[in-house]
């Protein structure tokens, strides 16, 4: 298999929001945020793969500012790691000033995603290799997360988290 970097599958959308996307206060509603991250996170995951992919988990969403009626809207989506059937995605969402175009970082999550062959059976992905100093850094942390999110799964004992563990644990 071919190692690849991120940006081989990074994908950025840009949209409006409009009216029909939006709660009382005039912002758009969290779950049509949460679509749009979806999609973009899907197509990064595809793109990696080259094969179907199924959204497996949504392991962290940072709400951090709201995005009002009428925002330019950009989410960014890129392969943060892989594991053998499994991929990570780190999606970064910007909005655009409207007068000075100024971009702000708004929101960010992280998905996991599985290729699957035409039966739905798991199938291997390529490796990734982070070049970036970001991507790097997310690269480094996507084990950790992964043994996190499997721990409190129940699908991986506390004591087999090495990765966990020396995070807490340090050289001791």
């Amino acid at each position: 298999m071919k190692v690849k970097t991120p940006s081989d599958s990074r994908t950025i959308m840009t949209d409006l929001v409009l009216p029909s996307e939006t709660n009382p206060l005039n912002n758009l509603f969290g779950g049509e945020l949460l679509a749009r991250m979806d999609r973009a996170a899907s197509i990064a995951a595809r793109r990696h793969s080259r094969r179907i992919t199924v959204t497996a988990s949504v392991n962290h969403v940072a709400f951090n500012r709201s995005i009002p009626l009428g925002s330019v809207v950009t989410v960014e989506a890129a392969i943060s790691r892989t594991f053998r059937t499994s991929m990570e995605v780190f999606i970064d969402v910007w909005i655009e000033d409207r007068f000075s175009g100024e971009r702000t970082k708004a929101n960010e999550a992280i998905y996991t995603f599985v290729a699957v062959d035409d039966t739905g059976i798991p199938t291997e992905v390529p490796p990734i290799q982070p070049e970036t100093e970001l991507e790097k850094q997310r690269f480094e942390a996507a084990l950790r997360r992964k043994q996190l999110s499997l721990v409190l799964a129940g699908k991986m004992k506390p004591n087999e988290a090495t990765e966990l563990k020396a995070l807490f644990m340090g050289d001791q």
